[in-house]
C-alpha cells in the first residue's frame, strides 16, 4: 500500500499543491485504502504538534515579524553599508551582512529573501547593479539566515530528534559565518571583475551612530541564544521574552509600532503559525505510515548495502537532500526525512549534532539550487527578473555553498567546536 501514498504525494507535487494538502491527501489515500479507521487522522495530527519546544516557533514568528515591521531591516542594512559601502561591490556586501544579522530574527531564508529583498534589490538596480546579480545575491545570501542561530528549522530538527536546541545553535553558528564570508570573497571577486560602485569610506561617527541605532535589535539575538545556551531559560520562554522586547523596541524606541500596525502583524502571524502547525500534523501523520510500513528501515538497509563507508553514505544524503530542498519546503523535507537520515547517519557513526548542521545546509542550498529552488523565485519576482538568468548569476554562490558544505560534512569539529566547548 505505500505506494499508493508515494504516488499521490507525487501526484500533487506535479500539480503544486501546497506541501500540507500534499501530505494530507496522500495520507488520507492510504488510509481508505487500507481500510484503517480515519480517527488515527487527528490522533497523529495532534501528537505531532504536542510537543512544548514546538510553542516557541509561533513565538520566534511573531518577534521576527515585530522586529521587520518594527524598522530592523532598515536599520540593520544602513549599518551593514556603513561599514562595507567604500569597498567595490559594497551594497551587495552589505545586503551579505545583512542576512547573517537578520539571521537571529527571522530564522526562514524565505522570510529573509522576502524583507532584506524588498529593500535591497531595488536599491542595488538603482545604484547600477546588473538585476540578475542583485537577485542571485540577495537569494544566496539569505540561506545563511537559519544556519546561524537562533533558527525555526533547528527547533524543528530538534525537537523531531530529541537533541538539545542549545547546542543545535552553537553548531549553526561557526558553519553559518564561513558560509557567509565565503559568500561575500565570491561577491567582491565579482563586483571588481564588472566594476560595480562603491561609496566614499563612513566615518567612525557615522557607523557609531548606525550601530547605536542597530543595537537595541541585535542585542535581542543575543539574549535569546545565551539565555537558552546557559540555562536560563527554554526556548519557548525564549520566544515570550523575544515578542515582549520585540514590542517595546518597536514601540517605544524605533517607534514604528502602534496598536493598529501591531494588529495586523498578529494576524499574520497567526496565518503563518497555522499553516506551519497543520504542516508539522500531517507530516507526522505521514511520518507514522511510512514507519508502519518500515521504510526507514528499506531505506536505511539500502543505503548501508551500497557503502558502510562513512563518507560515501553522507555523500549520497547530501546529493539526496539537496535534490529533496529544491522543489519542498525546508520545514517539510526535515519532517519527512530528517529522522530517517539521522538514523542511517549514526549507523555510520556520525554524530547527530554534526548531522543535523549538514542536513540544514543542504536543505538551505538547495532552496537556490535551479530550477526550482524557491528563494530563486521570490528574489527574481521582486527583481522583475527572469527564473533562467538569476539562477545563472547564482552559479558562482552556488558553488561557494557547496564548498562550504563539503568543508562542514568531512571537519566534524566545525560543527561541534562550540558545543563542546560551551556545553560540556
Amino acid at each position: 500500500m505505500i505506494w499508493i501514498l508515494i504516488l499521490v504525494f507525487i501526484i500533487c507535487l506535479i500539480f503544486r499543491f501546497p506541501i500540507a494538502f500534499s501530505l494530507g491527501l496522500s495520507c488520507l489515500m492510504y488510509l481508505l485504502f487500507a481500510g484503517i479507521p480515519l480517527i488515527v487522522v487527528p490522533m497523529k495530527m495532534y501528537s505531532g504538534i504536542d510537543v512544548f519546544v514546538l510553542l516557541s516557533v509561533p513565538g520566534f514568528i511573531l518577534a521576527g515579524n515585530l522586529m521587520n515591521q518594527g524598522g530592523l531591516t532598515a536599520k540593520i542594512i544602513a549599518f551593514c553599508n556603513h561599514l562595507t559601502g567604500h569597498i567595490r561591490g559594497g551594497l551587495a556586501l552589505a545586503n551579505i551582512g545583512a542576512s547573517m544579522l537578520f539571521a537571529g530574527i527571522s530564522g526562514t531564508a524565505i522570510s529573509d529573501t522576502a524583507s532584506i529583498g524588498s529593500v535591497m534589490i531595488p536599491a542595488m538596480k538603482k545604484e547600477g547593479y546588473d538585476a540578475e546579480f542583485s537577485c542571485a545575491i540577495t537569494a544566496s545570501s539569505s540561506t545563511v539566515g537559519p544556519i546561524i542561530p537562533p533558527s525555526v528549522p533547528m527547533i524543528i530538527a530538534a525537537t523531531l530528534s530529541g537533541l538539545s536546541v542549545g547546542r543545535l545553535f552553537l553548531a549553526g553558528a561557526i558553519p553559518g559565518f564561513l558560509l557567509g564570508f565565503g559568500l561575500m570573497g565570491v561577491t567582491y571577486f565579482i563586483a571588481k571583475k564588472k566594476k560595480y560602485p562603491k561609496h566614499p569610506k563612513s566615518s567612525f561617527k557615522k557607523i557609531l551612530f548606525a550601530f547605536k541605532d542597530t543595537f537595541w535589535s541585535l542585542l535581542m539575538t543575543f539574549i535569546i541564544l545565551f539565555g537558552i545556551i546557559g540555562g536560563v531559560f527554554t526556548p519557548t520562554e525564549a520566544s515570550i521574552i523575544a515578542v515582549v522586547y520585540a514590542l517595546i523596541i518597536g514601540a517605544f524606541i524605533y517607534k514604528k509600532l502602534n496598536f493598529k500596525n501591531v494588529q495586523v502583524i498578529v494576524l499574520d502571524s497567526m496565518k503563518t503559525s497555522a499553516s506551519l502547525m497543520v504542516l508539522i500534523g500531517f507530516a507526522n501523520l505521514f511520518g507514522w505510515i511510512l514507519i508502519t510500513e518500515q521504510l526507514p528501515q528499506l531505506v536505511s538497509a539500502e543505503i548501508l548495502d551500497f557503502s558502510n563507508n562513512k563518507y560515501v553514505v553522507l555523500l549520497l544524503i547530501n546529493i539526496l537532500l539537496i535534490f529533496v530542498g529544491t522543489f519542498m519546503e525546508t520545514i517539510a523535507a526535515l519532517l519527512i526525512l530528517f529522522p530517517i537520515l539521522l538514523k542511517v547517519a549514526m549507523a555510520v557513526d556520525v554524530d547527530p549534532i554534526h548531522f543535523a548542521v549538514i542536513a540544514l545546509l543542504n536543505l538551505m542550498i538547495g532552496l537556490t539550487t535551479p530550477p526550482l529552488g524557491v528563494c530563486l523565485f521570490v528574489s527574481s519576482s521582486i527583481g522583475k527578473v527572469s527564473i533562467g538568468k538569476v539562477s545563472k548569476a547564482g552559479l558562482p554562490f552556488l558553488i561557494t555553498s557547496l564548498v562550504v558544505l563539503t568543508i562542514v560534512t568531512l571537519v566534524p569539529e566545525i560543527s561541534l567546536y562550540l558545543p563542546k566547548l560551551f556545553m560540556d
